[in-house]
């Protein structure tokens, strides 16, 4: 090979690929064209494979360093590149894009939460007229439990509580997709979990305010129910979306409609799972400690409930783009 030759012909696209590069570096992989980022990705895989060749053919030192270099800084921008920016778009997602996502489908989230509510208080209400109704919601020895021996069953995560975080936190879940995937049947399996899930929450609730266990049920509540029910009404609200755009596709053709409400609902998840993980974490440890005080409990789900609240009413600043 004859070596100059061959690198005055190969030092045009070293160049080219250094100027890029410098670019990419100064403002990042967002500030090239479509065009050059696929030139940029070129002029790698053919400086590397340059690189091959100059230590086959040992051409120098300098000059091998030179394109090891080169190629470095390639593979970084390329690969490890792409990845900070995937990375920023979740930052950006969770910073500004969830809390507008909310705000933007609110009135969806609103009637899962009346669902809900609703089956509370249909649940409240019966119960409290005829105490044999509980027994319809609420298993046999919780009733016992609670009305026999005065006693709230949740003593009974302390010292298991790895597994039984795992266990809330996969049921939560559960419960969450089943009210997302609802949608399918134009939502009305999703409105079965919700009006399902509130019978049961108003039913105990009814059961411990009927036996005065009210204050420490709550005082367990409130840690985790700060955000699994906030996180529950979102997937309603995701369920109905979907439903939305399969029973009422507007000027959009039904699979368009489907899949724009889908992707929404399909974000709308996305911020569910880290409100899902950490209320199944607070649930398995802090709510049923014994050795936490019921004030500060009570005090813990308020402040986690204003601080989810002040969240969702987060607005990016006009003019921001990052």
């Amino acid at each position: 090979m004859n070596i100059q030759r061959w690198i005055a012909r190969r030092e045009p696209n070293w160049k080219r690929l250094d100027a890029l590069l410098k670019q990419v570096e100064k403002r990042s992989l967002k500030s090239l064209p479509a065009a050059e980022i696929k030139e940029l990705a070129s002029l790698y895989r053919s400086v590397s494979a340059d690189l091959a060749r100059a230590r086959t053919n040992q051409v120098g030192a300098a000059l091998v360093q030179d394109l090891q270099t080169l190629a470095s800084r390639g593979y970084t921008q390329i690969y490890q590149g792409s990845r900070r920016q995937e990375w920023q778009a979740a930052l950006d997602f969770y910073r500004w894009g969830f809390p507008a996502l909310v705000q933007e489908t609110w009135a969806y989230i609103a009637l899962a939460t009346a669902c809900f509510l609703a089956g509370s208080l249909v649940a409240w209400w019966f119960a409290w007229q005829d105490p044999t109704f509980l027994s319809l919601l609420v298993p046999g020895e919780l009733i016992t439990k609670v009305r026999d021996k005065g006693e709230l069953w949740m003593g009974s995560i302390v010292g298991i509580e790895p597994l039984a975080s795992t266990r809330i936190m996969t049921n939560n879940l559960s419960v969450s997709f089943g009210a997302i995937a609802g949608g399918m049947t134009a939502g009305l399996y999703t409105l079965f979990l919700l009006v399902f899930n509130g019978l049961s929450i108003g039913a105990i609730a009814t059961l411990v305010g009927q036996n005065n266990l009210a204050y420490p049920f709550w005082a367990f509540v409130f840690p985790h129910g700060s955000l699994e029910l906030p996180a529950i009404f979102l997937a309603g609200g995701a369920g109905l979306l979907i439903a939305r755009g399969l029973l009422f596709p507007g000027k959009y053709r039904r699979a368009d409609a489907l899949r724009l409400y889908g992707l929404k609902a399909a974000q709308l998840t996305y911020g569910i799972v880290p409100m899902l993980i950490i209320a199944g974490t607070i649930e398995g440890f802090f709510s049923p400690s014994p050795v936490i005080p019921s004030p500060f409990k009570y005090l813990a789900g308020m402040g986690l409930f204003t601080l989810l609240l002040i969240y969702c009413s987060r607005r990016k600043p006009t003019g921001q783009t990052g």
